[in-house]
């Protein structure tokens, strides 16, 4: 009954103190070892040096299926690579779920912002390794979802400058190196 992928759910007991430390997703109470959320229980050995050599029981959280983006849903990806015409970026999150498989999105050049569509510069408006807030416009090709950042809510949320610092936005187009103090332009989610 002790063995990994078991499911659990809150108030089950899963063993005694005795035998394992409670971890995250458990709790102690009355000497056992109680399951405080549904999901796959995991058992985890002890380090050989360690001073208590129990093993320690956690049950992670199982979400039934993961998110999966939808046109008209905000995500958060990363973005891998800038082109010319477009930016190639990985889903991490849709809405505030984390995505299980991988899902690849692209944000064309007509999609960047709603004012001045033909003067949009990609490589001025994102970087690799920045993460975007976009809306999901449609299902694209099989390969991506076509994603959008023209609302002023969305665009670069996180970026990080040459010196490895968390860039801070400055205005809507620009954001700063709070240690060089070095400017780069962005196209930056107005954060409310």
């Amino acid at each position: 009954s002790y063995k990994n992928g078991q499911w659990r759910t809150p108030g089950e007991v899963i063993g005694r103190e005795v035998d394992f430390v409670a971890g995250k997703g458990t709790y102690s109470w009355h000497h056992k070892v109680v399951a405080s959320v549904v999901g796959l229980q995991h058992i985890i050995p002890p380090s050989p040096d360690a001073a208590d050599q129990r093993p320690t029981v956690e049950v992670r959280r199982q979400e039934e299926q993961g998110a999966v983006p939808e046109p008209g849903v905000v995500v958060t990806a990363k973005i891998r690579k800038v082109q010319p015409r477009m930016a190639v970026a990985d889903v991490l999150c849709v809405g505030t779920r984390a995505v299980r498989e991988n899902f690849r999105g692209i944000v064309r050049q007509q999609d960047v912002r709603s004012t001045e569509i033909d003067k949009v510069d990609m490589h001025t408006s994102f970087r690799s390794g920045d993460i975007i807030r976009a809306e999901v416009l449609s299902l694209g090709d099989a390969r991506a979802y076509y994603l959008s950042t023209a609302k002023n809510e969305l665009g670069v949320v996180s970026a990080t400058s040459d010196a490895g610092v968390a860039m801070v936005p400055i205005n809507w187009q620009e954001m700063q190196c709070p240690v060089t103090l070095q400017k780069e332009f962005r196209k930056v989610a107005k954060v409310c």
